[in-house]
């Protein structure tokens, strides 16, 4: 008996030990703190009408999760996903339904859009997956023109804008609420050192973006299609910015529509996360702070 005894606990000791020495690329945690898997995050977003990742640009782990959960979700829904991405403006849909639809070759779509600079290590696995299982691509960010006009004259800036070129932001007037974290915190740290490219807009220009974001998904929701978009973890955070405009445009509406927020955090210690970041969404992807970096 003493000899059983003593392999099991051998045995558990080498497992811990292991687990000790072991290098993990990530650990997932629920909006209450708690352990959670991928396949936790999967079946919540199969259960779910729009799914925000909220991601580290330059984190190669959350460009890998993505596809993965794009793969996945696409299999679940049996091809009833849509994607939506904040890496494209609204002015280049027509080109990435070209791509898609297979009109064009892909390096005449890569020499024409307006790509990211990461695009072909962290965005292409995605579009080329889309382009070949035939899944609609939504450009749904402001172009950024149009931002930048906004942090140099306000949302009054865009009052000189046409009819054409507002089609590609979302509808004025612009509901604004300074007091969102989200926007009060850029105000807090506006100062006198601040660069040139940032004015007191800068907050209205966030906001524009989260708006037009919010616009274009919102155009592609109520159907029986999920939607799983990506975008920087800031606008979609404490379940603010794009989140916050979707569901003031659900309140609008007769159909529930249900949310799920991910996002992405660095951290030197993945093994723990605070109440207040277990708080930032439904699903938390922490990630060693000594991860490599994209570009």
């Amino acid at each position: 008996m003493r000899r059983i005894t003593l392999l099991i606990l051998t045995g558990l000791f080498l497992v811990l030990t292991s687990m000790r020495s072991d290098k993990p690329a990530y650990k997932i945690y629920n909006g209450k703190g708690n352990r959670a898997d991928y396949q936790d995050i999967l079946d919540a977003a199969k259960k779910s009408d729009i799914i925000f990742f909220g991601e580290i640009h330059n984190n190669p782990i959350c460009h890998w999760l993505e596809l993965e959960l794009t793969r996945d979700l696409f299999n679940a829904k049996k091809g009833n996903l849509i994607l939506g991405a904040e890496m494209f403006e609204a002015d280049n849909q027509l080109l990435i339904n070209e791509y898609i639809s297979k009109m064009i070759r892909k390096k005449d779509f890569e020499s024409e859009a307006k790509l990211w600079s990461n695009y072909k290590t962290d965005y292409a696995p995605i579009i080329d997956f889309a382009r070949e299982k035939g899944i609609k691509v939504v450009a749904t960010n402001i172009p950024r023109r149009y931002a930048a006009l906004v942090n140099l004259k306000g949302f009054e800036g865009l009052d000189s804008i046409n009819a054409q070129q507002r089609g590609l932001i979302a509808s004025l007037p612009i509901k604004y609420i300074d007091t969102l974290e989200c926007y009060a915190s850029i105000s807090k740290n506006i100062g006198d050192a601040m660069p040139a490219h940032q004015t007191a807009n800068l907050g209205k220009a966030q906001a524009i973006k989260d708006a037009t974001m919010s616009h274009f998904l919102m155009k592609n929701a109520f159907t029986e299609k999920a939607i799983l978009h990506f975008n920087g973890a800031y606008h979609s955070d404490n379940y603010q910015g794009i989140v916050w405009y979707a569901q003031q445009a659900i309140r609008k509406t007769s159909y529930e529509v249900k949310l799920l927020t991910i996002t992405c955090l660095e951290q030197a210690d993945i093994d723990t996360i605070s109440k207040k970041d277990a708080k930032k969404a439904d699903y938390i992807i922490v990630i060693p702070a000594s991860m490599t970096k994209g570009n």
